[in-house]
C-alpha cells in the first residue's frame, strides 16, 4: 500500500471509529501513532512529543480556560435569572415579548459564557417554562431557546473562534472583530422572526396580560440597572480591550475572570463550593480541548506526511470549481458533518482539509472562518445529533417531545443559512470592522504580532514536519 493510500485509509478508519462512539481525542492519537509508525517508524514518537509540547506552549490557548472559568462563575451567580426578568419587563409591550427577552438574554449571556450546553439548559429551566405558561407554541418556544443558546459559539468571546484561530493561524483579535457584526446580525434576525410571529401568528406567541405589559418606567430602569448594566459593563470591558488592541485575549480573559468573581460577590452569590465547582468544570473542559488539539496535531501531521492532504488537494483542484462553487461545496460538507459530529471535531479535524485550498480560490482564512462559525450554528440545531435539542429535552416537561423541539429549530436553521448568504454577498459585514480598526497596523493589514495566533499544525506537507531530532 502506498503512503497516500495509507493516509486515506487513516481518514476513513477514523470516521468509522468515531461513528462507533469512540472518544475523539484518543482515537485521533491512536490512529495517528498507528499509521505514523507504518509510514515513519520510530520517528513518530518524536513527533508525538514535539506536537504535544507545541500545544502546551501555544499561548493563544491560555484564554480558553480563563473564558470558560469566567462563564462558569457567571452561570453560578444567578445572574441569568435577574437578567431575564428585567428584559421581560422591558419588552412587555413588544409582540412576542417573552421570545424576544429570551433571545436577548441568550445573546448577552452567550458573550459571557460561550458554553452552549450551560445557556440552553439554564434557559430551558427559566425561559422555556415561562413561555409555555404564557401560551406559547411549544415548537416556537423550543426553537427560540435552542437557537438563542447557540449564539455563544459565534458572538465573541467565542471559544470556537479561539480554536479556529489556533488551527488556521489566524489572529483571534481579528476573528473577534470580524465575527461581531455577523453575530449581532444573526441575533437580530432571530428577534425579528420572533416579533414577526407575534404579529402575524399571535396564537403562537400570545401577548402578555396588561398588568405585565404596563410596568412603570422607573421599575424597569431599576431592574435593568441591577442586572443588565453590570453584566454589560463586564462584557464590554473584556471585548473592548481585545478588539481595541489594549489587551491580548488571554489578558482580557484573566481580567474577565476576576470581574466575574467580583460580580458574584456583589450579587452575594459567591461561595467556596461554587468556586470549587467552577474550577473543576473548567479543568475538565480545558483538558478536553488540549487533548483534542494534541490528537488532531498528531493525526493531521501524519496525514500530511503520508500524502493524504495532497491527494485531497489534487482531487478538489481537478473539479471544475470557481470561488463560489468551492465555498458552496465546503459549507455543504461542513453542514452535513454537523449532523453526526460536534463543532470541536469539525474545527480541529475537517476544517484544516480546506485551509490549504483557500489560496487557490482567493478566499481569506478570516472570511472562511466566520462562514464556518455561522454554519456550525446549525450543527447544534439539526438532527440527528442536535445537541441543543437534547440539552433542552433533558430539562423540558415530559409532554414536550423531541420531535417538537426539532421542528421548532428548523426556522432558525433557515435564518442561519440566509445570514450566511448575506455575509457571502456582502463580505463587508465581516471585513469592515477589522479593516477599520487595524488599517494602521503592519503593511499586510494584520494586527500586532503579539496578538497573532501562531500557526497550528494543520495538515502539513512532508517536509514541514521533519523535526531536527528526526533527521
Amino acid at each position: 500500500m502506498t503512503d497516500a493510500a495509507l493516509g486515506l485509509t487513516q481518514l476513513l478508519l477514523f470516521l468509522f471509529f468515531i461513528m462507533l462512539g469512540f472518544p475523539i481525542a484518543f482515537t485521533l492519537m491512536a490512529m495517528g501513532l498507528f499509521f505514523g509508525y507504518l509510514g515513519m517508524q520510530d520517528r513518530v514518537f518524536d513527533l508525538l512529543v514535539q506536537r504535544t509540547y507545541a500545544v502546551m506552549a501555544n499561548d493563544v490557548l491560555i484564554s480558553v480556560p480563563l473564558f470558560v472559568f469566567m462563564g462558569y462563575i457567571i452561570e453560578r451567580a444567578n445572574i441569568l435569572d435577574r437578567l431575564f426578568r428585567s428584559l421581560q419587563l422591558a419588552s412587555g409591550s413588544v409582540p412576542g415579548s417573552l421570545a424576544v427577552a429570551t433571545l436577548v438574554t441568550c445573546a448577552l449571556f452567550a458573550t459571557a459564557t460561550g458554553i452552549v450546553g450551560a445557556v440552553v439548559t439554564l434557559m430551558g429551566l427559566l425561559a422555556f417554562p415561562a413561555m409555555l405558561r404564557a401560551g406559547y407554541d411549544p415548537k416556537l418556544a423550543a426553537g427560540v431557546t435552542c437557537a438563542g443558546g447557540c449564539l455563544g459559539i459565534l458572538i465573541p468571546p467565542s471559544i470556537m473562534l479561539i480554536l479556529y484561530g489556533a488551527t488556521a493561524g489566524v489572529s483571534v483579535v481579528q476573528l473577534y472583530a470580524a465575527a461581531f457584526i455577523p453575530g449581532i446580525s444573526l441575533a437580530l434576525l432571530y428577534v425579528v422572526y420572533a416579533i414577526g410571529v407575534g404579529i402575524f401568528k399571535p396564537e403562537m406567541a400570545p401577548r402578555l396580560p396588561p398588568e405585565e405589559r404596563n410596568v412603570p418606567v422607573l421599575k424597569i430602569f431599576v431592574a435593568l440597572a441591577q442586572s443588565f448594566l453590570p453584566l454589560a459593563l463586564l462584557i464590554a470591558s473584556v471585548l473592548g480591550s481585545i478588539i481595541m488592541g489594549l489587551a491580548t485575549p488571554s489578558e482580557a480573559a484573566a481580567m474577565g475572570s476576576l470581574g466575574s468573581i467580583l460580580l458574584a460577590i456583589v450579587y452575594r452569590a459567591f461561595t467556596f463550593q461554587k468556586l470549587k465547582e467552577s474550577v473543576f468544570l473548567t479543568a475538565r473542559t480545558s483538558a478536553m480541548v488540549c487533548w483534542l488539539f494534541v490528537g488532531s496535531y498528531i493525526f493531521s501531521s501524519v496525514f500530511g506526511y503520508l500524502g493524504g492532504q495532497s491527494v485531497v488537494e489534487e482531487f478538489v483542484k481537478s473539479l471544475p470549481l470557481n470561488t463560489f462553487t468551492f465555498m458552496l461545496l465546503a459549507q455543504v460538507i461542513i453542514f452535513i458533518l454537523g449532523w453526526p459530529l460536534e463543532w470541536t471535531e469539525i474545527i480541529v479535524i475537517f476544517v484544516p482539509i480546506f485551509l490549504p485550498l483557500l489560496d487557490d480560490f482567493g478566499v481569506s482564512p478570516l472570511f472562511f472562518g466566520i462562514l464556518v462559525a455561522l454554519n456550525l450554528q446549525t450543527s447544534f440545531l439539526s438532527p440527528p445529533v442536535a445537541m441543543a435539542a437534547f440539552y433542552l429535552k433533558g430539562v423540558a416537561p415530559p409532554h414536550v417531545k423531541l420531535e417538537d423541539i426539532f421542528k421548532g429549530c428548523m426556522p432558525f436553521i433557515y435564518i442561519v443559512i440566509f445570514c450566511m448568504a448575506m455575509v457571502y454577498i456582502f463580505p463587508g459585514l465581516v471585513t469592515w470592522l477589522p479593516e477599520t480598526l487595524y488599517s494602521s497596523g503592519p503593511a499586510d493589514g494584520s494586527v500586532p504580532t503579539a496578538l497573532d495566533a501562531p500557526p497550528a499544525g494543520g495538515f502539513q506537507e512532508e517536509e514541514e514536519i521533519r523535526l531536527p531530532s528526526m533527521n
